[in-house]
């Protein structure tokens, strides 16, 4: 059968009259070749000579349908296949113009600080929030060297007014910045400073200000030029191209100039020096479960014997598990018989004096009327409820009891046993939504608002004296009110409790700087409570690893006098725990 005639122009119907028909005994549709098609000459786009465009061939192929199914068909435009054309050895030279240059520099986490293959050390280029941030950071970088943009000087210049700690570190950098350039000519001023003059011996590096107009490479044109950050970003653009065989890195809390950095094929870095820990899975729980075979390998050689003033049973074990202990570290072993839970007072090399545990799920061991609904809750207890333990930090998330503990252990300690004279709470006033304003009243009506949590479990513990009635309850409220006293964090400088039970509540929000500060305020005769959430920090600046508690958990923790407890089961209610799960 002939094929059609080659169409004209784009989008030609084919005649009706020049459709296919279908013959007798045969398929109605058949596998068609098509045709050669000659495409017009292409013209070079080089040398401007046409070439003869390729021959195509096009089958089409189709199952058997009936003649009526089939639509009308459309003619196609011939495709004519693009010319490959041969590029000239001076356009392969040329860097694609959308393309970054890449960096030669492989350049590694500031968290290890360590030079580079070659033992080159880095040049750390520092925006101003890292020195707002920790105002001790110009000595945090080894052996490396660090350079300050005349931006970031005027940058720290404009937050050194106020009473806030953002300006207090400005003023702390700037008095250290002056300490530095103290009796140093200019020559020494370019040539780079020395950060161990003020005593800080592994500070090895040099410090270098910006002491000239860079007229290195241009930022792009849509980035304002008038910008802090910009003129910063040129700054380590020019330097990098002033050192081409050195790394220079930008160092930013601010992570959308991180990112411009970054896609300006420069190198940028968070802040790292003060994360505790990289991981928060790997932070101290306080907790550890004892191997099955712990008393096969441990058994042997041991030694018991008993307290006669409280009953309490102590085992003096040596083995190899003892080395990854930790004293006042709590450890359990699960058996169906009779569980073993036991705390560690004592280690001398591979052995370990460890103290068993006082009961307090069972309700003749109850602390003003609680008792511990799981073991965490237990192993928290016998950590509040110890004279001899200075310093405890609970961890955990809604509704695991951390505050309900703390309450009864300082209310049985305050109002029967008489071990503290009272109870005092704070924590920092960090709104989780938009801040309400001032509040009117006193130092303690300014801070009722804040401490809600504390008054919902009083009502708790003030319920569970079922035989008191209504009057003794009101009775029992008005006591415990008058030895509970709510101070304010803003006025703690200075001050020294004296055998005094201190609660500090949503400690996740506290800085390093702010938690040392309330720490050193204890006395004699002082315990002090640390309890928080680590997911739940509405500090601005602050993460999981660069918490004031993040802190305090990982410096105290070996200390005989502290302890720590990681609470993981939720208490309060079903809908609390699935809730802190799923959302």
């Amino acid at each position: 059968m002939p094929l059609p005639k080659i169409p004209s122009k784009p989008a030609t119907l084919l005649p009706v009259n020049e459709y296919p028909k279908a013959e007798p005994g045969k398929s109605p549709v058949r596998a068609v070749a098509a045709a050669p098609v000659e495409a017009d000459p292409v013209e070079d786009l080089i040398s401007g000579k046409a070439v003869p465009a390729a021959k195509s061939t096009r089958a089409r192929k189709g199952k058997a349908t009936p003649l009526a199914a089939v639509p009308a068909p459309v003619a196609e435009r011939p495709v004519q296949p693009a010319t490959v054309a041969k590029l000239k050895e001076t356009d392969m030279d040329e860097p694609h113009p959308a393309k970054h240059k890449p960096v030669e520099v492989n350049v590694k986490s500031s968290t290890s600080r360590k030079a580079d293959r070659s033992g080159k050390t880095k040049v750390f280029v520092l925006d101003t929030n890292v020195l707002m941030h920790d105002p001790t950071c110009l000595f945090r970088f080894e052996e490396h060297d660090v350079y300050l943009p005349m931006m970031t000087l005027e940058e720290l210049d404009d937050h050194k007014k106020g009473m806030s700690e953002v300006a207090r570190n400005a003023r702390q950098v700037s008095r250290t910045l002056d300490a530095l350039i103290a009796d140093i000519d200019d020559d020494t001023i370019e040539a780079g400073i020395e950060l161990a003059k003020l005593g800080n011996k592994d500070a090895k590096g040099r410090l270098f200000f910006q002491t000239k107009l860079q007229n290195g490479p241009t930022l792009p044109e849509g980035l304002p030029v008038g910008k802090a950050d910009n003129q910063i970003l040129g700054v380590v653009k020019a330097l990098a191209a002033e050192q081409p065989d050195r790394a220079i890195v930008l160092v930013s809390k601010d992570i959308n100039m991180r990112i411009k950095a970054r896609a300006l094929a420069l190198p940028a870095e968070d802040y790292f020096n003060d994360h505790v820990l990289e991981d928060t899975d790997l932070l101290y729980s306080g907790i550890v479960q004892l191997p099955d075979d712990f008393w096969d390998k441990h058994g042997k050689n041991m030694e018991s014997w008993q307290d006669t003033r409280n009953g309490t049973t102590f085992y003096r074990v040596t083995g190899p598990f003892i080395n990854s202990l930790l004293v006042n570290q709590f450890v359990y072993l699960e058996s169906d018989d009779s569980p073993f839970q036991a705390q560690v007072k004592e280690i001398n090399g591979k052995t370990a004096v460890l103290q068993v545990l006082r009961d307090y799920s069972h309700t003749k061991n109850s602390v003003w009327g609680i008792t511990a609904r799981n073991r965490e809750q237990n192993f928290a207890l016998n950590l509040l409820m110890n004279p001899e333990c200075d310093f405890v930090t609970l961890l955990g998330q809604a509704g695991t009891g951390k505050t309900l503990l703390a309450l009864a252990a300082g209310l049985a300690q305050v109002l029967e046993t008489k071990q503290y004279n009272e109870i005092i709470v704070t924590r920092v006033t960090v709104p989780v939504g938009e801040d309400i304003g001032f509040l009117p009243g006193t130092e303690e009506e300014k801070m009722s608002p804040w401490m809600g949590a504390f008054d919902d479990n009083l009502e708790v513990l003030n319920k569970s004296d079922n035989d008191a009635g209504d009057w003794g309850r009101a009775a029992t409220q008005d006591l415990i009110r008058s030895r509970i006293k709510i101070k304010s964090l803003n006025f703690m400088r200075g001050r020294t409790f004296v055998n005094k039970f201190l609660i500090i509540d949503e400690a996740q929000n506290l800085t390093p700087k702010q938690m040392k500060t309330l720490v050193t305020r204890a006395g004699p005769g002082t315990k002090i409570l640390c309890l928080g959430n680590i997911a739940q920090i509405d500090t601005p600046y602050l993460t999981e690893g660069s918490s004031g508690l993040t802190y305090v958990v990982d410096r105290f923790k070996g200390w005989s006098h502290s302890g720590h407890v990681t609470l993981a089961r939720g208490e309060r209610s079903r809908l609390a725990d699935h809730a802190s799960d799923v959302l």
